[in-house]
């Protein structure tokens, strides 16, 4: 699913599905700081952070169920105050809590919610849930939880969205259905017409599929962009204690002491790509990247 900066173009030019500029959000004590990033059309955006980084907070403005103090936002090139019915027709949602009634059937469920959408297709709705293996007869409460996930996701694709916002999807759901969960995400873009907002704090969803990755920590986003650009700006770095210099130490970004070893990020340059003292070097993953930057912006 990864994609090259060459066949993605570039960011900021193409059109995009979702696009968030200086949005901020005062909640006591919490702030969204004036963050902003772009989902370019046909591809996925991971937005990961901790729990209480301000990741629900944003899903909520961008759905318009929140007041901002100030920012705009753009879903499929309209504004989501001006236009946010026709917006709600054309997107799909996905949220780690469960709002079906439990007394539902699984053919119930097209029942209450159809009338919602002026688009929705009964046909692709009983497709999907045949993909999906969600028995018709089978009540809501009988399902797993990933399968009742299953269930909201075929929801969330029978009226034909353009856009899927998803809300930590795959929290406590099993690896099996989380794969299964990612692949249908993969198809879903495969025409480069469709797009993904992919909310989680579960990174390693993030490694097999997103294109583009924001990072929020405490409110600020720290980046936005390709993710393959972001993982080629570091490299994780791991040797002993003894070789914990401090000239080396001083470049370290996201330092963690273990028990007998070091590990943090480095900036990737030639100089570091260069072994030195056997220190262990390569390429982190997404997982990686956000422990130790995060940590990094805690500490400054």
């Amino acid at each position: 699913m990864d994609r090259t900066a060459s066949e993605i173009g570039i960011f900021k030019l193409m059109e995009n599905a979702l696009e968030v500029e200086l949005l901020r959000k005062e909640y006591g004590d919490f702030i969204l700081n004036d963050i902003s990033f772009f989902l370019p059309t046909g591809h996925i955006m991971g937005f990961a952070g901790q729990n209480g980084a301000g990741k629900t907070t944003t899903v909520r403005l961008i759905l318009n169920m929140a007041a901002r103090n100030k920012g705009s936002i753009k879903v499929l090139g309209m504004d989501n105050l001006f236009a946010e019915q026709k917006i709600k027709q054309e997107i799909g949602t996905l949220f780690d809590e469960i709002f079906f009634v439990d007394n539902w059937k699984v053919a119930d469920t097209e029942k209450a919610i159809k009338s919602f959408y002026g688009n929705w297709d009964g046909a692709l709705y009983r497709r999907y849930a045949k993909d999906f293996s969600l028995p018709l007869n089978k009540r809501v409460k009988e399902l797993s939880r990933g399968m009742k996930m299953k269930l909201m996701l075929a929801c969330a694709l029978a009226h034909k969205p353009k856009l899927l916002i998803l809300d930590e999807p795959t929290s406590g759901i099993d690896p099996v259905a989380r794969m299964e969960l990612l692949e249908i995400l993969s198809s879903y873009v495969s025409d480069g017409k469709n797009s993904v907002f992919f909310s989680t704090h579960i990174t390693t969803d993030l490694d097999k599929i997103a294109d583009y990755m924001a990072l929020i920590e405490n409110g600020n986003l720290f980046y936005a962009g390709l993710k393959n650009e972001l993982l080629k700006s570091y490299l994780l770095i791991k040797g002993e204690h003894a070789q914990l210099r401090e000239e080396l130490r001083a470049k370290i970004i996201g330092l963690t002491l273990l028990r007998t070893e070091f590990e943090g990020l480095i900036a990737a340059s030639p100089a570091a790509m260069a072994p030195a003292e056997n220190l262990r070097m390569r390429t982190p993953t997404i997982d990686e990247l956000v422990v130790h930057l995060i940590k990094q912006k805690k500490n400054v």
